[in-house]
């Protein structure tokens, strides 16, 4: 509690402020930094919102969106505090991570694996999205909430418990979401938005990605891939592959889910997903990234092929060597 109410005090106290988000954002990422800057406004004060990674074009949806400048249009900008959201180390900021030494910086997380890179950190991971930490700074510091806030805020919350079916959406999620949408928030705008906006081009990409699928591990994990080539066989960037890692872990009997994109050649994002007690992020740890236990990820250069056989084989181990529930299997 001291922390929050440190950070409180801080944000109070600055007039100019820089929002920043994570590489590769997700919807709480953007919502989080959106929201924030919004409420900050409010208050009077200077703020810059950004994130140094191209949005997904459907955020775009949200005219708020276009608030988010990337690293050229702000790396001049000269704020008296930092703050930054839902990042949980300093390679998740890309290029921005070179003005930590210059500036004060605050960092707001719900991520595990958080290296408490700020000055001031406040890291809960008993939040299911970071969306609900800026709710809570954005109250105490006299934020008057309108529709528009209410919405953008209610995305990350959304988004991040995978539309309340995760095993994060718990109570505390609901009542935060419920007063939301009592400040106006409309949940079908958002889940409209973001699941029923697809492309067929995306449909084929996924049926691209079906054909690579492999289970292993007695059907405890299944992975697939896509190549640099199979983007530009389809037609696709690598945003039209969001959320096909959620396909793979959908699948009957399956703990974990691994998928690997490869848009540009030799820069693969690997995401790993599980359902129940898998801790996926102590694999993505391994190999120099983070995240959640049932949500992380990381970043590897060279080939995917390669990349992909050495992701699997050190999932394949840590799986074999999980007793947690008794749960044991075969080659």
């Amino acid at each position: 509690m001291n922390e929050f109410l440190n950070i409180v005090a801080e944000i109070n106290n600055a007039k100019k402020v820089l929002v920043l988000g994570h590489i590769m954002p997700d919807g709480d990422d953007i919502s989080s930094v959106l929201s924030l800057t919004m409420g900050l406004e409010k208050l009077g004060k200077e703020v810059e919102a950004a994130i140094d990674w191209k949005i997904q074009s459907y955020f775009y949806e949200l005219p708020e969106v276009q608030k988010i400048r990337n690293f050229e249009q702000v790396k001049n900008y000269d704020p008296d505090l930092i703050v930054i959201v839902d990042a949980s180390s300093p390679d998740r900021i890309g290029q921005f991570a070179q003005l930590l030494e210059k500036y004060k910086v605050i960092v707001i997380d719900h991520h595990g694996t958080n290296t408490y890179f700020g000055n001031f950190n406040w890291v809960d991971t008993s939040f299911g999205a970071t969306a609900q930490m800026v709710l809570r700074i954005n109250k105490e510091l006299g934020v008057k909430y309108n529709e528009r806030l209410a919405l953008i805020n209610l995305m990350g919350i959304q988004t991040d418990t995978g539309f309340f079916r995760y095993a994060n959406a718990d109570e505390r999620v609901f009542l935060d979401a419920a007063e939301l949408i009592k400040f106006g928030a409309s949940p079908n705008v958002i889940s409209r938005m973001i699941l029923e906006n697809k492309k067929i081009e995306q449909f084929r990409l996924l049926a691209t990605m079906v054909d690579h699928l492999k289970i292993d591990c007695d059907g405890l994990l299944a992975y697939s891939y896509l190549s640099s080539e199979d983007y530009a066989a389809n037609n696709c960037t690598e945003e039209d592959s969001g959320g096909f890692v959620s396909e793979i872990r959908s699948i009957k009997g399956v703990e974990v889910a691994i998928f690997l994109s490869e848009y540009n050649p030799n820069e693969v994002h690997v995401s790993f997903r599980s359902k129940e007690w898998f801790d996926v992020s102590k694999v993505a740890v391994v190999l120099g990234g983070g995240g959640h236990p049932r949500a992380a990820g990381c970043t590897i250069e060279g080939d995917i092929k390669d990349i992909l056989e050495e992701v699997v084989k050190i999932t394949r181990v840590t799986l074999k060597s999980e007793s947690l529930r008794g749960r044991s299997f075969g080659n």
